[in-house]
């Protein structure tokens, strides 16, 4: 393993004062795995107090960040670096956090602790790899499997739930079975766990390559975070343009998303009102009139109960009430859609409609496929000819307006007139010819 220089010259200059020093668990894992690796932590037999003193003598700076639990982060030029002692930890009482912790001398006490076997590993140059658990073998083998008693490992922390699908979404494992039985067990503990953490886990399993698996086999653990998916797990869509049930959709199409945080929870949220729409016709084909309003609300609850940022809930809020919303292909139409939405969220719309159709029956949706390919290109021929669609596109302004007499709220109207008569192309975008227009 190639530790970088920084971590290695941290990690020299503690051992040279006579303590052990490793790089240990997610980074070591992913060296492993040949995957990229930016955070680096290190755990050393050194007691805090004697952390901070080596990094004295060796006038390096820190900030003691969690002494509690025995950790120190180093500031080496532009990046830092947690260190830890080896610990081990007493009784959980909220299903998160350790009471307290006691130091220890050994690192294997310290790796027994981990949640799992692919992130109890450890290493530095001179010892080569602690491996005490089985964590390369599972990781050859694709395995996520705790470290110990899994139903022990998840009342401690019950994040390691969210943890555990995590990675089977992002690395594409499998979890073995006496610790996958633990995780529905103990599943309804993510209800002590607090929305921020909840909301980091959600988001990498969203981003992993494995999500559509992961969705569809761990729904119930999803169900505890957003119980607003839990309606549609098993609803069918009895119609010709289906062939998944609602939850087998949804899953379909976060995966077909593009790898953006917004879209993917946009994907995973857009059918929740399904649940309280569905009607079956006289011919057994089942319908969702109005689904799109329902979803919206119930995704404006469950986004602000994972205290989402405002980045993401705005953009996820924007397309989902419209995701069914035709848009065309005709080159006035799309302008119309710009005006009213925007480029970023008409991009958005965009690729929410594409991942929709990707999970629907594919032998009804190759032709819709095509028309968004058509509309895309048309978007961007007429950003890329800066062709108008605001009323700051215009060749004339408010300005303007109150120099032939008009006052108050009718500059806006007429404004708005002028644009949907310049889109439509009714009028040039030429000041002379518009005020000409007006003067009639």
């Amino acid at each position: 393993m190639i530790i970088p220089k920084k971590a290695k010259t941290l990690i020299n200059i503690i051992e040279d004062a006579g303590y052990e020093a490793f790089a240990v668990g997610g980074c070591v894992r992913d060296f492993i795995m040949h995957r990229p690796c930016d955070d680096i932590d290190i755990t050393t037999s050194a007691k805090p107090y004697e952390v901070e003193k080596v990094l004295i003598d060796n006038q390096i700076r820190f900030i003691e960040t969690g002494l509690k639990h025995g950790t120190v982060t180093v500031l080496f030029d532009n990046d830092s670096f947690e260190v830890t002692t080896y610990r081990t930890d007493g009784t959980y009482n909220d299903s998160r956090h350790p009471e307290n912790v006691a130091f220890v001398s050994d690192i294997k006490e310290d790796l027994s602790r981990r949640d799992f076997t692919i992130n109890a590993l450890a290493y530095n140059s001179d010892t080569g790899f602690v491996d005490l658990f089985g964590g390369r073998d599972d990781i050859d083998k694709k395995i996520i499997r705790a470290v110990g008693n899994p139903d022990k490992r998840f009342k401690e922390d019950a994040l390691r739930i969210m943890r555990a699908i995590r990675f089977a979404s992002v690395l594409s494992f499998d979890i073995e079975p006496i610790t996958k039985k633990a995780l529905f067990d103990n599943k309804d503990l993510l209800k002590n766990i607090s929305a921020e953490r909840i909301y980091t886990e959600l988001s990498k399993l969203l981003l992993g390559d494995n999500v559509f698996n992961v969705l569809c086999e761990y729904k119930e653990i999803l169900g505890v975070v957003i119980p607003e998916l839990k309606p549609i797990f098993n609803i069918p869509q009895n119609t010709k343009w289906h062939i998944y049930n609602v939850w087998e959709h949804t899953a379909k199409a976060v995966e077909q998303s593009p790898k953006d945080l917004a879209l993917r929870y946009a994907m995973l949220l857009h059918d929740i009102g399904k649940a309280y729409t569905k009607t079956t016709d006289e011919n057994g084909t089942d319908h969702f009139k109005g689904h799109q309003k329902v979803s919206a609300d119930y995704s404006d609850i469950a986004l602000k109960r994972l205290k989402t940022p405002n980045e993401i809930f705005n953009r996820v809020m924007a397309v989902v009430p419209i995701h069914d919303m035709h848009i065309g292909t005709d080159r006035k139409k799309i302008k119309k859609w710009l005006s009213k939405l925007g480029e970023d969220t008409l991009r958005d719309l965009i690729a929410v409609k594409r991942s929709d159709k990707l999970a629907q029956n594919p032998e009804m949706t190759a032709q819709e496929l095509e028309n968004l390919l058509v509309t895309e290109k048309e978007l961007d021929s007429i950003i890329n000819d800066g062709e108008p669609f605001t009323v700051k596109d215009l060749a004339i302004n408010g300005y303007d307006l109150i120099s032939l007499g008009y006052t108050g709220k009718e500059i806006g109207d007429i404004l708005m007139l002028i644009l949907d008569k310049v889109i439509s192309g009714e009028l040039d975008n030429n000041k002379e010819v518009i005020l000409s227009y007006l003067q009639k």
